[in-house]
């Protein structure tokens, strides 16, 4: 990863010297130009000036003042060309300088107009790129504050309703069980979102390797089923499982979160009575590991968002989640080095599939 930084920023070097070579054999050209231009139309000028007899016919002894009235000349006509000639040259560069200003001040929506020199349309491409993806860093910086905010509100109003509820002396034995088990469920639930946060910002923010270790995957998947085993016993939920011993090279504590995510949508989603397959197998130097439900299924929609912070296929809320389990599931990966992908249709059910590096 750092060799390819390294890389990614001697190529942007070798763009940046080539641009200023380039800017600069422009320039030098350009006031070539404009020199030659500004000499040949004050030399036509002193020419036309003294067939009308405006000027003596040259002499030597009237040459310097000839030579004087074209340097005038030129210097009048090099500075009307240079104005508007470099006005048309550097406007873009203008145009670029007053929308990083905008940039500056927070607007991510300007966009530079792509109609200068080769070199400067790249730079106004480059720039024009760079302010699509600050708006869509932007929108995602949004929707996370008011996600975050929405799915902390709700078990806290939830908590605080059964709350007063306790208050009343009328409530029999069972009612305030009742409303404490649920009072206890909303705060575990506010738990592991903050948990989730927390540790999803963490992820994400990390840049650096991170530590690996060998283990048995198949170990691990079986305890994570374990773990599950309450949830699977209350949906009367049946288990398929096909595990080939394997020994692979990753981080261990970051991976049970994968299996839990994985494990528990799985059984979110299955009716009750059904039917869970979990496999693994190896497929060259990769280990694959596949999750499958006979749950609600997705469309293509929801399939293309499954992964997006926050985003829940079930809009009716009806199963309880807070939409941060598959984007952890996704990082985790990414920083292990493997993928996940999603097949699903509607009223079919959904298989996760988990590719490894055996070898880390």
């Amino acid at each position: 990863m750092m060799m390819d930084k390294w890389k990614d920023t001697k190529n942007v070097n070798k763009k940046v010297a080539k641009w200023k070579l380039t800017t600069l054999l422009l320039l030098v050209l350009f006031v070539f130009v404009i020199l030659l231009i500004s000499i040949v139309l004050s030399d036509g000028i002193a020419y036309l000036f003294i067939k009308a007899r405006i000027l003596p016919p040259l002499t030597e002894k009237r040459f310097p003042m000839v030579l004087i009235f074209l340097l005038l000349v030129s210097l009048f006509i090099g500075t009307v060309l240079a104005i508007f000639a470099g006005s048309h040259f550097l406007r873009p560069l203008h145009d670029l300088v007053a929308a990083t200003k905008e940039v500056a001040e927070g607007n991510f929506n300007i966009k530079v107009p792509v109609n200068g020199p080769n070199e400067i349309n790249r730079l106004a491409i480059s720039f024009n790129e760079m302010t699509t993806e600050l708006a869509g860093i932007e929108k995602i910086h949004s929707d996370f504050i008011r996600n975050v905010s929405h799915e902390f509100k709700t078990p806290i109003v939830s908590i605080s309703g059964f709350v007063r509820r306790l208050k009343k002396s009328t409530l029999t034995e069972q009612q305030r069980e009742e409303y404490l088990d649920i009072i206890i469920a909303e705060t575990e639930r506010l738990t592991r979102m903050s948990s989730n946060v927390m540790l999803l910002s963490n992820l994400e923010n990390t840049e650096n390797p991170i530590e690996k270790s060998a283990y048995y995957l198949d170990e691990q998947i079986r305890k994570s089923i374990l773990l599950l085993e309450p949830q699977l016993e209350k949906k009367r939920l049946n288990l398929e499982i096909s595990l080939k011993t394997m020994k692979i090279t990753a981080n261990e504590e970051m991976m049970n979160h994968v299996w839990i995510n994985l494990l528990e949508n799985a059984v979110k989603f299955s009716p009750e009575g059904a039917t869970i397959h979990v496999i693994l197998r190896t497929k060259g130097n990769y280990a694959y590991i596949s999750i499958s439900d006979k749950g609600i299924g997705m469309d293509e929609e929801v399939k293309k968002h499954i992964f997006d912070k926050f985003y829940q296929g079930d809009d009716s809320r009806v199963t309880e989640g807070n939409g941060l389990g598959l984007s952890l599931v996704k990082r985790i990966l990414l920083l292990c080095d493997g993928k996940i992908t999603v097949e699903s249709a509607p009223g079919k059910g959904s298989c996760f599939t988990v590719f490894l590096p055996i070898n880390g």
